[in-house]
């Protein structure tokens, strides 16, 4: 008992620092501590250390904790918790049982149990209160193992053979607690002759537990499916396990004091500790698999469960890696290796490299395109197997194949290419012989795990090609932006070289570079702010007068500006981005002496209209390409220009309308909600 209480105090703590260093939480220590807690009672108690101390009243308060921290750990451990937390049931049930320390705060120890020659006879008679306190006990203790055996029932390949030691231990540990305390229902009874058998166990799964965090890394025919048959021989071992049971259980009974009770007590639960570790090996797994084929059946798989099998795992994938995982994964799992890489070739460098490993150690040497075993994966395009006699290898190949423990070698093609391949680590079963049957299954993943890989790596370039054309589309938008504000500077540097000494002409042209400087800032501005949503900044805006300011931009050509004045609520800065887009748009499609004609007004709501008398558009371009970014029927257009200031007015709740007649010209008409306050004048004085 004082080996259990010292093994299960170092567990907690190697579990506690463990925990802390890789940041994780878990209920794995609570357990452990507990069940120290209560070993060290019960030994003070049997003993009569310290008599003047009630002990057994102290073990009957950590006895009422076991239940809730066992199913606390038994629901969380190796389980993925949602964000949420626990799910309401396993809540309830947990802080239920939580409620069992009451009953011995409330309850003299007398209503428990009596035990009139206590230590010399170390057993406890139950009274009512008593037996049903351990039967409740017994209940969520057996609650708990039946969440630990799900727990390990789901667990993925991959994941199973990370958490089997731990929840084998932990199931022990559960076990002989539940035989335990079975005979308060059996015999309304406790007998803590048992306790140096709950001690050994608890000392067993202790070192278990010690040696996982010490190595801390898953016509027709009638015919037995194989899964079925598999699991007969799993229930037939059961059964012979069960059946030696009974047979001690005959020895003690005929034999008496001569057939020791505690000797086969204990042999019972270590041949249960050793029956699980056996049916979870992989080896004898294997073993067992080879056998039913090799006795039962004529083809060695199940090719329909293999196909569905590898199809689940081909059309679940997350990203490229994770195909890759889930390719290695079954390469592993169906042929019995301890382990698999991936190389794939690298294009223009002429050798092989890593992509991906799975339990095995990291390969770090490339392969070159004239190695001997790619030589011999392009001739005979057939799996490369390492016990066959291939003498075209040399002294380098074969210290490359025995350090890594390399069974089989898989080829993967593209068409005729060797795009790569599969590497297959040392047979779980050294002895099991592989024939055409295996190589065949191999080819036959191979061959649709290479279709898969293409598919995922095109689809990353057609990722890739999007998000460039995201960026070729934004950089359309900015030069569309700077070519409109180029065209402003070279209007004004055309008419400079002829008014160049009016000062009037030297004031606008102060005006306008300025207002282009401020725009260049405001654009360097939006692409600094990429990502970040832009709001409007609506403020009241004089419509009249910021046409009259937009015209005024415009050098070189007259553009008339007449109407009333109108007030709108929206964004100064991209309502005047609209109305220079439309001039400009006018200024291109018209004769120089073509007039162009703006007028601002209202018609149930405010607008501008710009008017020209340039070449026109055709109904089909107006209703197919006129709105569309990238479509222009300018030779030079980037044709985003209409689509931004679509957008603009969208924006502010507003519409575009467009009327073109080719050869006659193009109206254009901005309808923008009125702005709130219209008719007051304070709305207009801050316009």
């Amino acid at each position: 008992m004082l080996i259990s209480v010292l093994l299960l105090l170092v567990s907690v703590l190697r579990i506690v620092l463990l925990e802390r260093r890789s940041g994780a939480l878990s209920y794995l220590a609570a357990p452990f501590f507990a069940i120290a807690v209560l070993e060290l009672f019960d030994y003070f108690a049997l003993n009569d250390i310290w008599p003047e101390t009630d002990w057994m009243r102290c073990a009957l308060f950590v006895e009422a904790l076991l239940p809730s921290l066992w199913l606390l750990l038994s629901v969380t451990y190796a389980r993925d918790i949602p964000e949420r937390g626990l799910p309401l049931k396993n809540r309830l049930l947990v802080g239920i049982s939580s409620l069992l320390v009451l009953v011995p705060a409330f309850l003299p120890r007398g209503s428990f149990y009596y035990a009139p020659d206590f230590p010399a006879e170390p057993v406890l008679f139950l009274g009512d209160a008593g037996f049903y306190f351990y039967v409740t006990i017994l209940v969520l203790l057996v609650v708990a193992l039946i969440n630990f055996e799900s727990t390990l029932a789901n667990a993925s390949s991959e994941a199973l053979w990370r958490v089997k030691l731990d929840i084998v231990a932990l199931g022990s540990m559960l076990a002989v607690l539940a035989f335990y305390y079975s005979n308060a229902l059996l015999y309304r009874s406790l007998n803590l002759e048992l306790a140096p058998l709950r001690s050994l166990l608890f000392v067993i799964a202790s070192v278990m537990m010690l040696y996982t965090r010490s190595h801390w890394r898953g016509s027709a025919r009638v015919k037995i499916s194989q899964a079925v048959l598999l699991k007969s021989v799993v229930m037939a071992v059961v059964a012979a396990y069960l059946i030696m049971l009974g047979v001690l259980g005959e020895g003690m009974k005929y034999f008496g004091p001569l057939f020791p009770r505690m000797l086969t007590l204990s042999l019972g639960f270590i041949a249960g500790i050793l029956l699980l570790l056996l049916l979870l090996s992989d080896r004898a797994k294997r073993e067992i698999k080879v056998l039913l084929h090799k006795h039962f059946y004529q083809s060695k798989y199940d090719y329909r469960a293999q196909w569905l099998g590898l199809t689940e795992r081909l059309s679940t994938f997350e990203d490229g890696d994770d195909l890759v995982k889930r390719v290695l994964l079954a390469y592993c799992e169906i042929f019995g290796v301890q382990g698999a890489a991936l190389y794939q070739h690298q294009q223009g460098c002429g050798w092989y490299c890593v992509a991906s490993t799975l339990e095995l150690e990291p390969l770090r040497e490339t392969i070159s395109d004239d190695n001997p075993i790619l030589n011999s994966l392009r001739e005979r395009r057939w799996v490369f197997c390492s016990s066959d006699p291939n003498r075209e290898l040399g002294a380098r190949e074969w210290e490359f194949l025995r350090r890594y423990g390399i069974s089989f070698v898989v080829p993967l093609f593209e068409e005729e290419t060797l795009s790569g391949f599969v590497v297959l680590g040392a047979q779980v079963v050294p002895d099991e012989q592989y024939r055409y049957e295996d190589f065949d299954l191999m080819k036959t993943i191979a061959r649709q795990v290479s279709v898969a890989v293409q598919h995922q790596r095109l689809s990353e370039q057609l990722t890739q090609s999007k998000a460039m054309e995201a960026v070729g589309g934004l950089a359309t938008f900015v030069v569309h932006d700077l070519k409109n504000l180029a065209a402003t500077i070279s209007l004004v540097l055309e008419n400079a070289r002829e008014h160049i000494d009016n000062p009037e002409f030297q004031q606008d042209m102060l005006n306008s570079l300025g207002n282009t400087t401020r725009k260049m800032h405001h654009l360097i501005g939006r692409l600094r702010n990429l990502g970040e949503s832009e709001l409007l900044q609506r403020r009241p805006v004089d419509l009249l007068r910021l046409t009259e300011t937009c015209a005024g931009m415009v050098q070189g050509r007259m553009i008339s500006v007449q109407g009333s004045q109108q007030v709108v609520l929206g964004d100064r800065e991209e309502l005047q981005k609209v109305l220079l887009n439309l001039f400009l748009n006018a200024v291109e499609a018209s004769p120089s002496d073509a007039p162009i004609a703006v007028e601002v007004g209202c018609n149930g709501t405010p607008f501008v209209k710009v008017t020209d008398r340039g070449c026109g558009m055709s109904p089909r371009f107006i209703r197919n390409d006129l709105f569309v970014p990238f479509r222009s029927s300018k030779q030079t257009g980037l044709g985003i220009g209409l689509y931004q200031s679509r957008q603009i007015v969208t924006a502010h709740g507003g519409s575009i309308e467009v009327a073109s007649v080719e050869g006659e010209g193009t109206v254009f008409t901005v309808h923008l909600p009125v702005a709130e306050d219209d008719p007051a004048s304070g709305a207009i004085a801050a316009a």
